[in-house]
């Protein structure tokens, strides 16, 4: 080994920041001596070839090994390719053989003058081939951490200065190999920055407000539970019907955790594509499939650390549920076209409006899925059987577009509070927003109102509140109980037929309409 030449080559490795990169030039660098016959690097890494090791029997853990990382040199056997990085000592155990040992007890080793035939020599033939007279190994250390192991085979016998060159250059090699994980690890985590602000870039005008509105005595339920199972990392199932709010106690769960300062990621299983999916959960490398032109993190990724709010978690396919089962029992994936396994620490909360029990029946659900996303399941009551909930919702749904809109916050009228409370709301929450929204828009400076829910609660009434066959009314009947019902609205808003809060609004109907059945009926609205 030409020692000499070693400063120029510690200058090259400085030169480089990727990783692949600081490695090659420290092996290219000390190959460039002709009587180096190899060089090599191992680096600590996860055991991951146990089946196939030839020294997994004398390996103890089998959950951390050395890794051959780069390889070169100058040889004289044509079969014998000095880069190849996947021959028999591509893995060597801490501990275990000359390797292992320098790793395990940070300790150099220099052997000089050998033979060939000693009895730790694994291949004599290759060695006398190749004349080999010395073997050299020292550890890579950085801040006291054996990073890994720098190992030569040369043609010459060395002597201590030689080895305290290479003692020297592995120093070098270790800060620089340091320096290079860091640079990717900064990368990295650009990368991912990247892709969250992305992600919730396109999530900040779709969210609802995360105020959990809990007057009744179903969602005071519902709010307990979310204190509850807020503290813990159990695995969340909210079922109810749709547009009852569920990302809303998704977002109070993610609120009440830990992991509150980490990303709510959020994933509409309905909208992905079948073939998409593992892309959408997993991420891909560039090239993975057509269209895939970079590496791309997905939602686990992106959730790391914090919540993964599946929606409409029944919509996913067959197919790709055992590889959510497997990520969510042991935080670990593969990206699509990548054979490296990925680490995640991601809190899952799934929601569905379907009948998962159901499904599981149907065979459309995996029965172990199911039981491993209800850990800890919450119903949502729908909005009819809620109605203390409505006005507070109503409020702060206005307070939410003025807001928006930079306008003040209009008020609700007594009678058009009745009107909203009186409706069975089908669409549940949802529908509530959008009638509010839509009231807004047709009356911008007020008064609010809602003459279409009366039109809308008849059409879309549910069957079981209709009235059974036995229950026939006369035209007297339905005669008296109008009269009785404009007299209660009456009451109701004092007297007052026309305008805002008047008995026309409450009523959803035309003033003019109502005086007259007024006058019909014979009801003075001055004596009621």
């Amino acid at each position: 080994m030409n020692v000499d030449s070693l400063p120029q080559v510690m200058v090259a490795v400085a030169e480089h920041r990727a990783l692949s990169e600081v490695l090659r030039a420290v092996v290219a660098g000390i190959a460039s001596c002709d009587n180096v016959v190899l060089t090599r690097i191992w680096l600590f890494g996860p055991g991951d070839l146990c089946a196939s090791c030839g020294l997994a029997d004398e390996c103890e853990t089998r959950d951390r090994c050395l890794h051959l990382v780069a390889s070169a040199g100058n040889v004289h056997v044509a079969e014998f390719d000095p880069d190849n990085l996947h021959g028999r000592f591509r893995r060597f155990p801490s501990g275990v053989r000359k390797i292992g040992r320098v790793a395990a007890t940070g300790e150099p080793l220099l052997l000089s003058d050998l033979n060939g035939d000693e009895p730790w020599v694994v291949d004599r033939g290759w060695f006398a081939a190749e004349g080999v007279k010395a073997f050299a190994a020292q550890p890579l250390v950085f801040r006291g951490e054996v990073l890994g192991v720098l190992a030569v085979f040369d043609r010459r016998s060395l002597g201590e200065a030689d080895h305290r060159w290479l003692r020297l250059f592995a120093d070098h090699a270790a800060v620089s190999i340091a320096n290079a994980r860091a640079f990717e690890e900064i990368d990295r985590l650009r990368a991912r920055l990247q892709d969250e602000n992305e992600y919730l870039q396109e999530q900040v005008d779709e969210h609802d407000p995360a105020v959990l509105i809990a007057e009744s005595a179903g969602m005071q339920r519902v709010r307990q539970q979310v204190r509850i199972v807020g503290q813990s990392d159990a695995t969340v199932l909210i079922t109810g019907e749709s547009g009852t709010g569920k990302e809303v106690v998704a977002r109070a769960i993610h609120a009440a955790s830990p992991r509150a300062r980490r990303p709510l990621v959020r994933v509409n299983c309905g909208a992905v594509p079948d073939n998409l999916f593992e892309s959408e959960f997993f991420g891909h490398v560039r090239g993975a499939f057509t269209g895939a032109h970079k590496d791309r993190a997905g939602r686990f990724e992106l959730a790391d650390g914090g919540t993964l709010f599946l929606d409409e978690v029944g919509e996913i396919p067959l197919s790709m549920q055992p590889k959510l089962l497997r990520v969510l029992q042991e935080q670990e994936f593969e990206r699509v076209g990548d054979g490296r396994t990925r680490k995640v620490d991601v809190r899952v909360v799934a929601a569905t409006n379907r009948d998962l029990r159901a499904e599981v029946d149907a065979g459309r659900f995996r029965q172990d899925l199911y039981y491993r996303l209800s850990v800890f399941p919450i119903e949502l009551p729908p909005l009819r059987e809620r109605r203390a909930d409505v006005a507070p919702l109503a409020e702060q749904f206005l307070r939410a577009l003025a807001g928006k809109r930079c306008g003040t916050v209009l008020r609700l009228s007594k009678a058009a509070l009745h009107q909203l409370e009186r409706h069975d709301w089908p669409g549940n929450v949802r529908e509530l927003q959008n009638a509010i929204e839509r009231a807004c828009i047709l009356a911008p400076n007020g008064p609010l109102r809602f003459d279409e829910l009366g039109v809308a609660a008849a059409r879309t009434k549910p069957r079981e509140h209709a009235p059974e066959p036995a229950a026939v009314r006369t035209r007297a009947d339905l005669r008296d109980e109008e009269r009785r019902n404009l007299i209660a609205a009456l009451r109701t808003t004092g007297g007052k037929v026309f305008g805002a809060g008047g008995a026309a609004e409450l009523l959803g109907m035309k003033p003019t309409t109502l005086a007259s059945r007024l006058r019909a009926l014979g009801i003075d609205r001055k004596n009621v």
